[in-house]
């Protein structure tokens, strides 16, 4: 790596979808002269405009801050960055591959192969991208074989654990920075990136490389458990007349279990979950550890379910029939927060209602042209009261506060039928048996 200088670090940063955005902007907040790698030329334009090409709040001042002050802008050159960074931010996605559970690393090995040819000096190269275990060293083996610097590109991992709707936050306070390095040059270096969030007080665990791949693949795994064990004991609650919700609330005071993540819903969704357990799944298979498949297909099949569940509720509450039934569907997003619909249990739903033959309207406050493209079938309203109107059921599938705050008293003469599913949860279920109408939600009497 490069020997220590006067002036701030230079940081790169090599891919610009939803990690490599919070990441530019966040490197800039931490003073950092920063240089983003985005090689679609709309995306790279919406960019050096100071605005990203996804929803995430408070992404789009962060970025229009630093990229008018000078310390952030965006090229798709290598050039640019090969020799002028001091660290190599990896970000790149690793969607699951088709046709398979594996994690896809083409765009990681692209970034590798159009980098590597061009390092001509120590550097450090981190990847933050989420990877199977053993990624960091295939990386680190085709970087050697290709850099003129050879074996003076040093690899880190540094995995992140961002949450779409939180992801700026996430980004400039972490809960927790790993650190996985090969030496203590690393190390330093990588406590000179984050000085910031170390100062605030952000714990730092310095540990190999595989156990930083496996730290991201863990910590995704064990969420996605602790979704579907709740939405297991939802299916418990529906059983024996029990409230899912006051179960929750006193398992979360356990603090060896704790209140985070255990709502019961639809499932998790979202673009990072669902395929990096997948993936986490396929990479015990390929080292024998048959223990962690069987335990973690089960998780994935009760996040399944869970979907069929409100299918189900849904077609008991509309009296068995789906024929001439319109049903609302109250959000698009996997997650309030976000315009992400990537596997998005809410979409999921409508989908398997309007195959069923009932009329589905969807409305999202942020995703809507999102979900057009991946149900382009489906009908679409431009706001929550146009979307209920002559509705025979309507469902809560994300939990924006818009709907939340919706009124359903004067929300009730708009439809046909006032039934609502609230699928989250979150609605207040009084509020709305008082104003006259039939509210149902698993896993609550």
């Amino acid at each position: 790596m490069s020997e220590a200088t006067s002036r701030p670090l230079r940081i790169a940063v090599i891919g610009t979808g939803y990690l490599g955005c919070n990441t530019s902007a966040g490197m800039a907040e931490f003073g950092f002269d920063v240089i983003g790698v985005e090689i679609d030329e709309h995306r790279l334009k919406l960019l050096n405009d100071g605005k990203a090409p996804l929803y995430e709040p408070g992404l789009d001042p962060l970025l229009k801050k630093h990229v008018d002050s000078g310390r952030l802008r965006f090229t798709s050159d290598y050039t640019e960055i090969a020799d002028w960074a001091d660290v190599h931010f990896i970000c790149a996605g690793t969607p699951q591959l088709e046709g398979s559970e594996a994690a896809d690393l083409s765009q990681v090995y692209s970034v590798v192969d159009m980098l590597a040819p061009l390092l001509t000096r120590p550097t450090l190269v981190v990847g933050r991208s989420t990877v199977p275990v053993g990624t960091s060293k295939a990386v680190e083996e085709r970087m050697h074989r290709q850099a003129p610097a050879g074996s003076a590109v040093e690899i880190a991992w540094q995995p992140e654990f961002l949450r779409e709707a939180h992801g700026v936050e996430d980004t400039l306070h972490p809960d927790r920075l790993v650190f996985g390095v090969q030496s203590a040059a690393a190390e330093a270096r990588l406590r000179e990136v984050f000085a910031m969030p170390i100062d605030e007080g952000s714990p730092v665990v310095v540990c190999n490389l595989p156990t930083a791949e496996l730290v991201k693949g863990g910590a995704n795994a064990f969420l996605a458990t602790k979704i579907s064990f709740i939405n297991a004991l939802a299916e418990m609650a529906d059983a024996t007349g029990a409230d899912v919700t006051q179960l929750a609330e006193a398992l979360g005071y356990d603090k060896r279990i704790g209140r985070g993540a255990l709502n019961a819903g639809p499932g998790y969704g979202g673009g990072c979950l669902p395929k990096d357990l997948r993936a986490f799944m396929h990479r015990a298979g390929e080292l024998g550890v048959e223990e962690v498949i069987t335990l973690l297909r089960e998780v994935d099949d009760i996040n399944h379910h869970r979907r069929a569940r409100i299918v189900d509720l849904t077609h008991e509450m509309l009296g068995g029939q789906w024929i001439g039934k319109n049903v609302t569907v109250l959000g698009a997003a996997f997650k309030a927060g976000t315009d992400d619909v990537r596997d998005s249990p809410a979409l999921d739903v409508a989908g398997r209602i309007q195959l069923h033959g009932a009329n589905v309207t969807v409305y999202d406050p942020e995703a809507m042209e999102n979900a057009r493209k991946v149900r382009p079938t489906l009908r679409y309203a431009p706001t929550a009261v146009e979307a209920c109107r002559e509705a025979h059921a309507v469902l809560h599938l994300t939990e924006w506060p818009e709907f939340r705050a919706l009124d359903p008293v004067a929300l009730k003469p708009v439809v046909t039928d006032p039934v609502v599913v609230d699928a989250r949860l979150n609605l207040a279920a009084d509020a709305w048996r008082a104003a006259g109408w039939t509210y149902r939600a698993p896993g609550r009497p």
